[in-house]
């Protein structure tokens, strides 16, 4: 045989190998698509005329495909296409979890899909979904629906246009016109995602969240309907009584009332005018606390001039809420620094009080006013809807006009109330162990000498930012021309110009400067008289 017949041969025989193989595989997948079992029916007919290639069933009709039960009042049966139309009390049950009902059931059993139609019920362990028209796909185990539908679980009841839910991962997708109403919050949205085990909705599109005085607006989040938290994500917004907080992301939880915005957050306080920013804030509606940190910036807009102040972190405690006594105070700690346009501020922690509209400064406080500065050991800044009304300084008080680079109009004593009118001081009392540099001008405005005075007591008035007069008491001093003054007189003992520390603007509160080595001020030590116990009165 020659090597031609040879590989003719031998393509025939594969040949014959590859049909008998396509054969065999034809066979196998017939084989592997189970065929859909009638189990029962009352009465059993055929009509070739109006269905052609049907069985007729009536009466009890029940169907078994692949561990799933149908039943149904009548149904037309097509064995060689593996389906069946069924009408009236249509009913499938997928082992002890799933019911699906409605009127009527069209069932392919070679794709596994049922369509279900007219007052459908699908039941899944504690949750039901209400439509009109849905389709389930056995293989998939996904059930869709597109003319409108109502998922009911535990509280929750969901509604939209379009939508489909997965008995095994019990996770429920719903696209346009979706609602969402629990007794506690009613979400609005056009896209949601809600698995009915953890009763958590994933929003995924512009969404609206109301509970009582709450709002949250999200396109990015998490929202446990059962606990009532969120986790809000791509900026989201979270009002509450004229309050907003906005954060990369924030978290919030309802029952509790808390809520926390992280990373380049804003706070805002509509009513009363002020607001943070920063990176991270915290507040509480049911004990109105809130606190701010990281980079954070109180901002008071209530006047012309914005106030920007800046510490390490700030707390707002509020008393007797929601009755007619209701103050807030606020603490700021850890290097404070205060700019607006007319005054600025440093210390190293601050309390405000909204009961008498008190800023306390402690630790080394300064603060300016154009061309004056004030400092001591404790400030107290008055406020009169949110302009400064009045300043007391307690101990180590110093008060300093710039002149120029050399000459400073300079008061010192124990303590210091400056009282301001339209943002400029006006008059400044001094008590105990005073002591004045002044500088004298004549009519044109030159300086020709130093008024150095010692007292007991200090009133001084002010004219268009200028010392105008002083009052005092009996006084020892002496008045130097300019040629003639001392060194040792330019200067009070306790000087300090400390400008360099000043905020420069409202980005420069950032910038901590210390005072320079040296410059601090002094705790003062009080004494209190020594009060005699009475086993010693008894005894002498």
């Amino acid at each position: 045989m020659s090597v031609w017949h040879r590989l003719l041969s031998f393509c025939i025989l594969c040949l014959f190998t590859l049909c008998a193989f396509s054969q065999e595989a034809e066979d196998t997948n017939e084989e592997s698509v189970s065929k859909v079992i009638l189990l029962h029916t009352d009465k059993l007919s055929f009509d070739q005329y109006r269905h052609p290639g049907a069985q007729i069933l009536t009466g009890n009709v029940q169907f078994q495909h692949e561990g799933v039960f149908m039943y149904c009042d009548s149904a037309c049966f097509y064995q060689a296409t593996n389906s069946f139309d069924a009408f009236g009390n249509v009913k499938m049950i997928q082992g002890d979890t799933l019911d699906l009902v409605g009127d009527m059931l069209f069932y392919n059993g070679m794709d596994q899909l049922a369509r279900v139609r007219h007052n459908v019920i699908l039941t899944h362990r504690e949750s039901r979904l209400y439509t009109d028209s849905l389709d389930y796909d056995r293989m998939f185990d996904l059930g869709y629906f597109f003319e409108g539908g109502k998922l009911v679980d535990k509280e929750n009841e969901l509604t939209s246009d379009w939508g489909q839910y997965s008995p095994t991962t019990r996770q429920a997708v719903f696209n346009y016109n979706v609602k969402l109403n629990n007794p506690g919050f009613t979400l609005i949205s056009d896209t949601l995602n809600y698995n009915t085990q953890t009763s958590v909705a994933e929003i995924v599109g512009p969404s609206n969240i109301d509970s009582g005085d709450n709002h949250i607006y999200s396109e990015s989040g998490f929202y446990n309907t059962q606990t009532e938290q969120a986790i809000l994500l791509d900026r989201s917004i979270l009002t509450n009584n004229g309050r907003k907080m906005i954060g990369d992301s924030v978290f919030y939880d309802s029952k509790a009332g808390v809520g926390k915005a992280f990373r380049n957050i804003i706070y805002t306080d509509e009513l009363n005018k002020n607001m943070f920013t920063g990176h991270y804030c915290l507040y509480n509606e049911k004990t109105g606390y809130s606190e701010a940190a990281d980079s954070a910036v109180a901002i008071d807009y209530s006047q012309k001039d914005s106030m920007y102040l800046h510490a390490d972190s700030f707390k707002v405690y509020t008393y007797y809420i929601n009755t007619d006594t209701m103050y807030r105070e606020m603490r700021a700690y850890h290097k404070v620094r205060a700019y607006r346009i007319d005054v600025q501020g440093v210390c190293d922690s601050l309390v405000y009080n909204t009961k008498d509209s008190c800023m306390t400064m402690y630790k080394d406080p300064i603060v300016w006013n154009g061309g004056q500065q004030l400092l001591g050991e404790v400030i107290k800044v008055f406020m009169n809807d949110s302009t400064i009304d009045r300043v007391n300084v307690i101990d180590q008080t110093l008060s300093v006009e710039r002149i120029d680079s050399v000459h400073y109009n300079q008061i010192a004593g124990k303590e210091m109330i400056s009282y301001f009118r339209d943002g400029e001081m006006k008059e400044t009392h001094v008590k105990g162990n005073v002591f004045v540099d002044y500088y004298m001008f004549d009519d044109d405005s030159l300086m020709i000498g130093l008024n150095y005075t010692e007292t007991s007591e200090l009133k001084l008035y002010m004219k268009e930012r200028r010392m105008d007069k002083i009052w005092m008491p009996a006084a020892t001093g002496t008045i130097y021309p300019i040629i003639m003054i001392p060194k040792d007189k330019l200067y009070l003992s306790n000087f300090a110009w400390l400008d360099y520390v000043r905020p420069l603007n409202k980005d420069d509160i950032f910038n901590w400067r210390p005072k320079r080595s040296g410059t601090e001020l002094k705790a003062s030590r009080k004494y209190k008289a020594p009060i005699q116990s009475l086993d010693k009165i008894k005894r002498k």
